[in-house]
């Protein structure tokens, strides 16, 4: 149990710190967004498809 505590509090603390570096330093360029954020959709699919297909053909993991 302490060790679960101690990775979600690593967990924590990373995203903290990885949040407050993007807001300070982040790009602010919405054309550079909008071209990033149409592959989100697709590469969602793709990562759901790899999913099903890793449940359904390799139940017992690799």
């Amino acid at each position: 149990m302490t060790t679960l505590i101690t990775i979600l509090a690593l967990l924590f603390a990373a995203l903290f710190i990885l949040v407050t570096l993007a807001e300070k330093y982040g790009s602010r360029d919405t054309e550079k967004t909008a071209k990033l954020s149409r592959y989100i959709i697709p590469l969602m699919i793709a990562l759901v498809a790899a999913q099903v297909i890793k449940f359904v053909f390799f139940p017992d993991g690799f």
